[in-house]
């Protein structure tokens, strides 16, 4: 990859991560939990997906680890997660990037219904391990790590897990109606950049 494709991906993924940011700070139903903690309905995961399949795993996963650990050190609630959400935002992208673009090669075809179907399964595949690493993650971290109650923990968990999975099925529908709908026009501008 020459300096200047290089260049122009670490932009985009700056972008993309400001999006993750922006969509989870701003765009967020806070639910309070016991105890201080909270989960939250978001749509931060659509652009960290969004961003594996414009750029990589990668640079898609980094922008969605960066963009919403930022978010998480800037919000009282979350400050104590970051750790957490770095490792798992990384993962969706690093997931979602490899079925997209090592397996189905996505990146070398102009066939739409192929893009289309890849883009989704592409997408259930990074946030469905998010549906399951998130809650059981999120238990062993706040019961081991930060020395919560079990049964804090557990509520937690169980409350995560069903915020996680409608969260999965948003971002899912958002990132086939996004991604389908700005490949043709980065392609056309040549800025969607090879991967």
């Amino acid at each position: 990859m020459n300096a200047q494709i290089r260049f122009k991906k670490l932009i985009q993924t700056a972008l993309l991560a400001a999006l993750c940011f922006v969509s989870f700070t701003y765009l967020q139903i806070k639910i309070p939990m016991p105890g201080g903690d909270a989960t939250s309905l978001h749509i931060g995961n659509a652009f960290c997906v969004l961003a594996a399949l414009l750029l990589g795993g990668w640079y898609g996963g980094l922008a969605g680890a960066i963009g919403m650990t930022i978010a998480d050190l800037l919000d009282p609630v979350y400050i104590t997660v970051a750790p957490k959400t770095f490792v798992l935002k990384l993962c969706i992208g690093l997931i979602t990037g490899l079925i997209a673009h090592k397996i189905a090669k996505i990146s070398e075809s102009d066939d739409k219904k192929y893009i289309l179907k890849w883009s989704i399964i592409s997408s259930i595949g990074g946030l469905a391990f998010n549906v399951i690493a998130d809650p059981i993650v999120g238990f062993f971290y706040k019961q081991y790590v930060l020395g919560q109650p079990q049964d804090a923990a557990v509520i937690l968990a169980k409350l995560s897990a069903v915020t996680t999975f409608v969260n999965a099925v948003v971002s899912v529908i958002l990132v086939a109606i996004i991604y389908n709908a700005i490949r043709p026009i980065l392609k056309k501008s040549g800025l969607l950049l090879p991967v």
